[in-house]
Formats: structure tokens, sequence, C-alpha cells
């Protein structure tokens, strides 16, 4: 367990067995919204094959973390290096090229397009006559969608729509994922099958970002974690010594 440092972190190796170095280095970012400082320093790690999760209250800063990760802001100061190249001032559209997904908070998907036509934007940097096995994968993934393929995306139930915009982000064949509350608004069972789903990307060597309300379930699937406060990183660790950590446990498991 590690409290907020002033450089980079990068301790707490891969404990997946998938094993490698940092892919996702954030160092001592500062992003605003104008003259509004919403990161303060923020220094984070993600290892090839780790699921590492960003917990804290709203607006703590983990969607604007994310945001600053996938190019749709950028850092006024600090870096962001991905597989060891400084992708701080790149546009976001760049970035899916080399490789980062995002799945957005509120999921975003379009609404007017089916399912199908969904899923082909989410590949819109490739050749669209290679992303057949990629269609197949996403529909093995959330079965769902399959039985949904032709239905436009706005008549979706809220599961199918985060299932959907999941599946859409993979289909850029992403390095890393980004997932912005993925269980936000849904039934207990419906988190359950999100939340496994999760995982069985991860297994199958996905490096996940996960940024989610649901700390325990968080926590349940994460290899690490860091605990966002107004904007800086106030607790680091495994996932284990954020379950046993008493603050952790009285503001985001709900222990007293």
């Amino acid at each position: 367990m590690t409290h907020a440092t002033s450089g980079p972190a990068t301790s707490g190796p891969a404990t997946n067995g998938n094993g490698g170095g940092p892919l996702l280095v954030l160092d001592d970012i500062h992003t605003y919204y104008g003259h509004i400082r919403a990161l303060q320093g923020v220094s984070i790690t993600v290892n090839r094959g780790e699921v590492v999760t960003l917990l804290g209250s709203n607006g703590a800063g983990k969607t604007t973390t994310l945001k600053t990760i996938s190019g749709l802001m950028h850092p006024r100061s600090g870096t962001v290096h991905f597989d060891g190249k400084d992708i701080s001032r790149q546009a976001a559209h760049k970035l899916v090229e080399v490789g980062i997904g995002h799945a957005p908070e509120g999921r975003r998907i379009f609404s007017r397009l089916t399912v199908l036509e969904n899923l082909q934007m989410g590949a819109y940097t490739r050749d669209q006559k290679e992303i057949g096995p990629d269609l197949d994968h996403v529909m093995e993934l959330f079965p769902r969608l399959r039985e949904r393929v032709d239905q436009q995306g706005g008549t979706l139930s809220g599961g199918e729509q985060q299932m959907l915009a999941i599946g859409r982000a993979l289909m850029s064949r992403p390095r890393v994922l980004l997932l912005d509350e993925p269980s936000l608004g849904l039934s207990p069972i419906l988190v359950q099958q999100v939340f496994s789903t999760i995982k069985e990307i991860n297994e199958q060597g996905m490096t996940i970002l996960l940024v989610e309300q649901n700390a325990l379930q968080a926590l349940s699937i994460a290899h690490r974690g860091y605990v966002l406060q107004t904007g800086r990183v106030a607790l680091s660790g495994t996932a284990k010594e954020l379950r046993e950590n008493e603050s952790v446990r009285k503001a985001y498991l709900g222990e007293d």
C-alpha cells in the first residue's frame, strides 16, 4: 500500500501471470477544465495484462483521467506514455489507431444505428473486409448482441447498450481497454454478467483500466488499484491491500 508520490507510479508488477512491463504510464498529469484544475499531479502505471481500477467519489477525477489518456482532453503539464511513446498531445482518433480503446461513461452508442453498424463503427480505422472474426468474438462474449444484431442501438436495454459499448471498443483491436463505469444503472444480475465478461476479456490477454463506482466489484477482478481524491492519487496498492484498507472499506465498500 502506498500513498501519493510526486513521481510516476511504477511499482507493482503484473500479478495475473501475463507478465510484461508498463504499457501505460501517466507521470505528474495536470488537466484543466478552463481555469479549473481537475487532475493535480496524477501518476499511475498499467502493466501489460493487468486489470487496474481507479476508485474515488464523484468529481475525484476518474473520468478526466480516462479522457486524458484517450486524447479527448490534453494535459496542461505532465506526460502520458503508451508502450514507451509520448502520446500526451495526440488526437483521439490517432490513439484509437495505436491501440487505445475507450468505452465511455454513459455508453454513448449511436442510437439510430443498428447493433451491427455500431460495431462496424468501432472498427472504422480498420479494413472492413478483415473484421469478421472480431465481430464473431464480440458476439461470443455478448450473445445478446447477436440476437439484436439488426436492432437499433437506442431500442436496447441499458445492459445491452453497455455490452454494445464495450463490444464497439473491442472492435478497434485495442491493446488497452478503458472502461468508464460499466455497471452504472444496471441491475445486480447484469452487473455480475458484465464483470464476468470483463474478467474473461482480461484472461484472453487484454490490458484493462477500469473506472467503477462499485468498488467491491472492481476490486474483485482487479490486480491493482488507485484511489483518487480531488484530482490526486491518495492511495495505491494491490486489490487485496485496498480491500483490507480501513479507509477504503469505510469510504467505498460500505463497511464500518
